[in-house]
């Protein structure tokens, strides 16, 4: 065994939601599509199955299982970040539930909840001087979306401007 894939379960539009995936990050594509070799509980013979796919060089499939399972936040797929602009970009491609919204979490259109990371908030958080981390820690968990230098100003100790 070389890695573990994870498998998306969707309700009929899984080549859907794999052709968006493969669309917004780099090195990501669509790898193969499978059609159903004959009926099954949620679709029909030649309905797409499951289809396999690559985010950032990490494989993924994505199976359309039907509506008796939903997404929801007890998993999360995290993008680590290095600026601002990636953060952003990807929180506006990605979050389709504005009040989903929190601390660099956003959930998309087909219910898959992503946390946006930036590096700089992960050194922040692990800051060997615990006030400064925490400092940085508060002021993520009043945020919706990750604001790098307003993290990094408030580990510093310097009062928001808002």
């Amino acid at each position: 065994m070389s890695t573990i894939t994870p498998c998306l379960w969707f309700d009929g539009n899984a080549e859907e939601a794999a052709t968006f995936y493969a669309s917004v990050f780099p090195n990501s594509h669509v790898d193969a599509v499978h059609r159903a070799p004959s009926d099954y509980p949620s679709g029909k013979a030649d309905d797409v199955l499951l289809v396999e796919f690559t985010l950032i060089g990490q494989p993924f499939t994505a199976l359309n299982g039907g509506p008796q399972f939903q997404f929801n936040e007890a998993i999360s797929l995290q993008i680590p970040v290095e600026t601002q602009a990636e953060a952003d970009r990807f929180a506006d491609v990605l979050s389709a539930v504005p009040d989903a919204e929190q601390c660099g979490w956003v959930k998309d259109r087909f219910g898959v909840s992503w946390q946006i990371v930036p590096r700089q908030l992960m050194k922040l958080v692990g800051d060997a001087d615990r006030a400064r981390a925490k400092r940085a820690f508060e002021a993520m968990m009043d945020m919706k979306r990750i604001d790098i230098a307003a993290l990094e100003r408030a580990a510093d100790g310097v009062a928001s401007s808002s």
